[in-house]
């Protein structure tokens, strides 16, 4: 499995704090790897030292291969930690022609290319003063994204945006792993977003790693089921066996969600006319508060 993320006993400590906590962590290339953990959990002191803000107390670091702060690596890199601040009195296109200019990639920067892409393109031309949090946050998405990176950061990426905003960010950041094949690091504390576009999970309590793998394994963990109604439910049950429980007019399969194509098939070849199929019970937020206890971050 080739990886963009590695680390080995991570720990930072402030005096008698310690953010991270002897951190062993891989993140796979590919795809959308979600960072979640209650407010303190390490998750943003994880992000600096991935950037080279700042320096491990003690651990081990790699990021795509190379060091935190190392040009090399870092050229691969781009990020968004928190709410982005831009000059106020530049426009939202003058802010990436500024940024292109420092990163010495002014001229392969398609900048009208990366405002449409994260709806901006009707402000492209308004100064950054007047701009709502949630349009800062897509000039700060666009700016992390527009030198093409091979890996990028984004610490609570929809923050301050409406429910379509959420959407249309959504659907950026799958295109990003699925089209682009960038790497997208995501945390956020909208756990059901998470669970929707993440394809893997990394829980983050008191510095240390709590829980770690495929979203859908996880939530199959946390009694995630799957509800089919349809007939004859003797057949459905003689088909799943000791995994499935007869609810009503349904029947409750456990199963991980890879399974549930198989299981569909099976079913219908055995002359099963299936109603309807959904998934219940267990969720992100369920296997969030079982690691953590953390009503409040949720």
């Amino acid at each position: 499995m080739s990886t963009v993320i590695q680390t080995r006993g991570l720990t930072k400590t402030y005096g008698a704090v310690r953010a991270l906590n002897g951190l062993d962590l891989i993140v796979p290339r590919g795809g959308v790897y979600g960072v979640l953990g209650p407010n303190g959990a390490g998750k943003s002191t994880l992000f600096r030292i991935l950037l080279g803000l700042i320096r491990p107390t003690q651990g081990e670091v790699e990021i795509l291969a190379g060091r935190p702060g190392d040009p090399t690596a870092m050229r691969r890199v781009g990020s968004m930690i928190e709410t982005p601040r831009f000059p106020p009195y530049m426009t939202a296109r003058q802010v990436l022609v500024w940024l292109s200019l420092a990163h010495g990639e002014a001229r392969s920067v398609e900048i009208d290319a990366w405002l449409d892409r994260v709806g901006l393109s009707a402000a492209a031309n308004r100064k950054v003063r007047g701009f709502s949090v949630g349009m800062l946050q897509r000039l700060g998405v666009a700016a992390a994204l527009m030198t093409r990176p091979d890996l990028v950061i984004l610490d609570e990426p929809t923050s301050g945006m409406d429910p379509p905003g959420i959407q249309e960010m959504r659907a950026l950041i799958r295109s990003l792993a699925d089209n682009d094949g960038v790497t997208v690091i995501l945390a956020s504390h909208q756990l059901l977003e998470v669970q929707r576009v993440c394809d893997r999970v990394a829980i983050f309590n008191k510095g240390r790693l709590a829980a770690e793998g495929k979203v859908s394994e996880l939530m199959a963990g946390a009694g995630e089921r799957l509800r089919l109604s349809g007939t004859p439910l003797a057949t459905m049950m003689g088909v799943l066996g000791e995994r499935g429980t007869i609810e009503g007019d349904a029947v409750l399969a456990s199963l991980a969600r890879a399974e549930a194509p198989g299981l569909l098939r099976a079913l219908i070849e055995k002359g099963v006319d299936i109603d309807e199929a959904r998934w219940v019970g267990g969720d992100l937020e369920s296997v969030f508060m079982a690691e953590t206890g953390d009503r409040d971050a949720v």
